[in-house]
């Protein structure tokens, strides 16, 4: 995905892209404001600040909790990147060069001395251009199964996807009809954004879109080789900001996608305050993220970030199955995060009123690989049982706990339940849960088991006997009634 913003001069870890809300203030140009004359006077919203901060939170998308974005394009095709920086230490002075994004392959193969720039001299030839991808991925893709793809989602317990309609490279998964003014075949003959669209909506979930508007790299080839290139190879000709206004236009008005997930930025030419305008008015119930460079998100989008509280403002944390959001065949089972470790990160992110956006990089075929499919599985069948304690909660008075026995504990509260997750398995059947009070006719439960258990309470703490075997594994939800 992103790794920068500048901000003042000064460029800041990948997270703070998205705290982003902070500065706002300084990125909103004027050209935005004057926009307002276009938007029809009968408009619900209409393309400046005042307007567009009153469109609510959707509570479709406050009650989802997770959500997929399928990160897929020609990148797919070499789809390699190396296994450094697995802790995303953007600020790192070797980090363009060692970039573990394999969706960013494009600009890796470009920075002289990079291990992509060697892997891809060694399997494709020093004189193979990026672009000859294309033609690969077009007949790989032939063999995807949207519905398939959408029924493993489904199973995965999620809500909301989200699809790369147009990456950094340009490459579209939709066929337009804005032309490229620089690029000619860069465009799927296939239906991939629409194909997805349809099966996702038939499996009962929200289809998104995601959109490059800050990189385009062929407007501008970039490559980024330092910090400050981050800034400098964003498009902002006229000519650009009219193509990706005009492609944003048709994306809305094609598929009518319930996330408009952009990317980097917005170009100043590109009327961003009008882009949301119009996605409003079309999509009333639709959210918008915090990266289109103006003062105004419906989420905040950190990536790769963990927060120890609870965020006033409704925030998404994003983040791959792996290091990399695109397809990486070099990660294997000791760089994907671990079942338990990925149930442990979508209880610690809903205790702490954010939903979890999980990077799904298909192969070139379209399909996921074994490695993130089980992850997935997972991921779904810990949902069959807890998913009472994540879906439509809010969060508590507070996000953590702990227990009389080490044990960590995240709490939500849905219809007047406090919901008390347990990050493991105790090693003895009574556990003492601190600062938590029950009711004193409440009936407590272990999701998974039929019958409650039995507890008593200890001043400010809570005893409970669990049963001889717990249901399930990895994180265990309690379900107790709230004085």
């Amino acid at each position: 995905m992103n790794h920068f913003l500048q901000i003042k001069g000064v460029f800041v870890k990948a997270f703070t892209r998205t705290a982003f809300l902070l500065c706002t203030t300084t990125l909103a140009w004027p050209s935005d404001v004057s926009s307002a004359q276009s938007a029809p006077a009968n408009a619900a919203y209409q393309p400046n600040l005042t307007s567009l901060e009153r469109h609510p939170l959707p509570q479709w998308y406050a009650d989802a909790k997770l959500g997929v974005m399928v990160v897929w394009g020609i990148y797919s095709v070499p789809g390699w990147a190396p296994l450094v920086h697995k802790d995303h230490d953007f600020a790192s002075q070797d980090f363009i060069k060692d970039d573990p994004y394999a969706e960013w392959y494009y600009n890796a193969m470009r920075v002289p001395g990079s291990p992509t720039e060697a892997y891809h001299r060694e399997h494709f030839g020093a004189n193979f251009g990026y672009y000859q991808f294309a033609s690969q991925f077009e007949k790989e893709s032939l063999k995807w199964q949207p519905e398939k793809m959408a029924n493993q989602l489904k199973n995965a317990g999620v809500k909301y996807v989200v699809v790369t309609t147009k990456f950094h490279d340009g490459y579209m998964l939709w066929p337009t009809a804005v032309e490229n003014p620089n690029q000619q075949g860069i465009t799927s003959p296939r239906d991939i954004t629409g194909e997805l669209t349809a099966a996702v909506r038939k499996a009962g979930m929200r289809m998104g879109i995601y959109y490059s508007g800050g990189f385009d790299w062929t407007f501008d080839r970039g490559p980024v080789l330092t910090n400050p290139d981050y800034e400098a190879i964003k498009p902002q000709t006229v000519a650009y900001g009219d193509y990706a206004y005009s492609q944003m236009k048709e994306l809305i008005s094609l598929y009518h996608p319930a996330v408009l997930w952009n990317d980097i930025d917005w170009p100043k030419t590109g009327k961003p305050l009008q882009v949301i305008a119009d996605y409003y008015n079309a999509v009333p119930d639709g959210v918008v993220d915090d990266r289109f460079g103006v003062a105004h998100a419906d989420f905040q989008s950190p990536e790769y970030v963990n927060f120890h509280e609870i965020r006033s403002k409704k925030w998404e944390e994003v983040r791959g199955l792996g290091a990399s959001f695109g397809y990486n065949r070099a990660e294997g089972e000791a760089e994907t995060i671990s079942p338990r470790e990925l149930v442990h990160l979508l209880v610690d992110v809903v205790s702490k009123n954010g939903n979890l956006m999980l990077g799904v990089g298909p192969e070139a075929d379209g399909s996921i690989s074994p490695v993130q499919l089980a992850r997935l599985q997972a991921l779904g069948e810990w949902l069959k049982q807890n998913g009472e304690a994540i879906y439509g909660t809010k969060p508590w008075t507070r996000a953590e706990g702990d227990t009389g026995e080490a044990l960590g504990l995240r709490f939500t509260q849905k219809d007047g339940n406090l919901y008390a997750i347990l990050l493991d398995a105790p090693t003895t059947r009574s556990v003492l849960l601190h600062t938590v009070t029950a009711r004193p006719d409440s009936q407590i439960f272990l999701l998974g088991d039929p019958n409650p258990i039995s507890w008593k309470q200890e001043g400010a703490d809570l005893r409970l006997q669990l049963p001889m075997t717990l249901p399930g594994k990895y994180a265990y939800s309690l379900r107790i009634a709230q004085p």
